[in-house]
């Protein structure tokens, strides 16, 4: 069974906690989401166009809808300085 991801607001990421082991195992879809983060940083930069982040803390996979500000090498930078690391990231959309 598919589990769910669940709508969260971007102010409660701040809250969750974010183990350290990678959501994705596989090469080619670890390659994908950094070109997903990479146009996610271009689009909110340019056109602060809101983009869709499926992620997962240490209790469920959650999705934010927010812009992307900035990138490191290990987080997604959101506005207020909410971070996400990028190791718990799905997917952007």
């Amino acid at each position: 069974m598919k589990e769910e991801f669940k709508i969260i607001d971007k102010e409660d990421i701040t809250l969750l906690k974010f183990p350290q082991t990678d959501v994705l195992n596989d090469v080619d879809e670890i390659k994908t989401r950094i070109s997903e983060i990479n146009r996610a940083l271009a689009l909110g930069n340019l056109e602060h166009s809101k983009i869709k982040i499926y992620f997962e803390d240490n209790e469920s996979k959650k999705i934010v809808d927010t812009t992307v500000w900035g990138v490191t090498d290990k987080n997604v930078i959101l506005k207020q300085g909410v971070m996400i690391p990028i190791h718990r990231i799905y997917k952007l959309f």
